[in-house]
């Protein structure tokens, strides 16, 4: 049958708009099992609007997707991939995957796109001539384009691969995904028209992918993220009993997420059968929100995320008599913040954030707010540049307590040295409800970053800023800054003048 002209043009705008394309052309396994035309849905039109914006802002797609189960991220990059790959001469995709069954999924999924094709589509010139295909790899002969596949078990995996199209599917459950994401750098190079798209669901806090997804949220890097509630899904409700009724727990839910009752009866549903009422484990697969899919801890963190959520939501007003104590993180022109929080008995006030600022720069930024707020001392990490920053705020007359995050700790019976005492005491301040600390998921995140051990002699220590860099965390510089506030005690720094020596402490405040 020859070429139908009209079928041609007909399909001819497909090649430019995927919104289009995918119905007329590409087929995928609908949930009943049947083969049918891919209309992306809610989820999958917004990921494609995200892609569309970033690639018309700066040239390439960067994207970090976090979702829920099925709702179809990784079928629409596949889509999104294949579309490229089959109509523009030239590309590559490159897909990683965290098992070998997801493995053999996304490639099926491939390999439908292209034995399905409609003959339509086929005799308008959309399914291009292959030249190789096989369990991992389908390339196209006159295009010169490929997709490829691979799992990420192995460190080396995909290093000697080159490619302008990356997927990088369930990242939050990759091995050796430090070493995956230096990789990527060699396999997509920094340059208009290329794309990596990264998606998970959440794995925790304190893995690789959620380290991202905090840059992202802070609006570090070249990474955006993108964030799909599980309540998009049409599919995702049930008509509920004649006697449903909402606890106080899920109304609280209902009403903060806007649901209705079918939503909330689907919901039920779920945590009865699947989750064993674990609600933790529900937010992870099914998430309202970007820190819903990061709740349930994959690694014990020191102070636990349910602490962190409550103090956040408190209200405590402030003793009077307590002092006022400043703590200051610095930090310079690398990728940490230099952080300050204010502190006060039982309410941590609030953190103020800086990047980039240089010493003396931010020595002004200090004293300004130490004389707006009056605090009886600023707490200073002197590790690096914060030596000369807390000097200089001597010479100006401000109460600071210089402190050497590596010392020896003052209780080295209970802690190794003075970080993990600071954070020790921080941990048992919070967990001494009530406190309240700013509602503020960075700060959330920083806080329940670290993870302990003990040593042999059964010593508290706090997992090195370090450590957490090589599992792909920020320092968390907020939460340093807070700890600080637990630092000395008053009667070791001079009196500013403004203050009186009797205030007492947290203890017993």
């Amino acid at each position: 049958m020859g070429r139908s002209e009209t079928v041609e043009e007909l399909l001819h705008p497909f090649r430019e708009n995927f919104l289009d394309y995918a119905p007329t052309v590409l087929r995928i396994k609908g949930k009943d099992g049947g083969i049918v035309p891919f209309r992306p849905n809610r989820a999958q039109r917004y990921l494609h609007s995200r892609a569309q914006d970033q690639i018309k802002r700066t040239g390439k797609v960067r994207l970090l997707g976090v979702k829920g189960r099925q709702q179809g991220f990784s079928t629409y990059v596949e889509g999104r991939y294949f579309h490229r790959v089959s109509t523009i001469p030239g590309l590559r995709a490159y897909i990683l995957t965290h098992l070998d069954e997801a493995t053999q999924n996304l490639f099926a999924m491939t390999r439908r796109f292209y034995d399905k094709m409609p003959p339509d589509a086929v005799e308008a010139g959309m399914q291009p001539r292959t030249r190789a295909a096989n369990a991992n790899s389908l390339s196209f002969a006159d295009l010169d384009g490929e997709f490829s596949i691979a799992t990420a078990r192995s460190k080396g995996t995909g290093r000697s691969a080159t490619a302008q199209l990356f997927h990088g599917s369930e990242v939050g459950y990759w091995e050796n995904a430090a070493d995956h994401m230096a990789g990527i750098g060699q396999i997509v190079p920094n340059a208009n028209g290329t794309e990596i798209i990264l998606e998970s669901t959440g794995n925790g806090e304190g893995n690789l992918f959620h380290g991202m997804c905090v840059d992202a949220m802070r609006g570090k890097g070249e990474y955006e993220l993108v964030f799909v509630p599980w309540f998009w899904q049409d599919e995702y409700r049930i008509k509920p009993a004649p006697d449903f009724e909402l606890d106080a727990d899920e109304a609280d839910y209902s009403q903060k997420y806007e649901l209705d009752l079918e939503q909330m009866a689907w919901r039920r549903h779920k945590l009865v059968d699947d989750f064993r009422g674990d609600t933790t484990l529900f937010d992870q697969e099914y998430p309202g929100s970007v820190l819903d899919a990061f709740r349930r801890q994959a690694l014990e963190s020191y102070i636990k995320t349910a602490l962190v959520a409550k103090a956040r939501k408190a209200d405590v007003t402030p003793t009077e008599n307590a002092p006022r104590i400043m703590g200051l993180d610095p930090a310079e022109y690398g990728e940490d913040d230099s952080c300050l929080a204010y502190r006060q008995g039982r309410r941590c006030h609030r953190v103020d954030r800086w990047h980039g600022r240089g010493p003396m720069e931010l020595v002004g930024l200090v004293a300004k707010r130490a004389d707006e707020w009056k605090p009886e001392t600023i707490n200073v990490d002197c590790t690096g540049i914060g030596s000369g920053v807390a000097d200089r705020l001597r010479e100006l007359n401000y109460p600071v307590a210089r402190v050497g995050f590596g010392e020896r700790a003052v209780e080295n019976d209970r802690y190794v040295i003075r970080r993990d005492e600071i954070w020790g005491e921080m941990g048992l301040w919070i967990a001494d409800s009530p406190c309240q600390i700013p509602d503020d998921d960075a700060l959330q995140i920083d806080l329940t970053g670290p993870t302990f051990t003990y040593d042999s002699s059964r010593r508290l220590k706090i997992e090195p800023k370090e450590q957490m860099k090589k599992r792909g965390l920020k320092s968390p510089d907020a939460g340093d800054a807070l700890a600080l506030t637990f630092a000395v005690t008053m009667a070791a720094v001079p009196d500013p003048g403004w203050s009186t020596r009797d205030r007492p402490n947290w203890r017993v405040a």
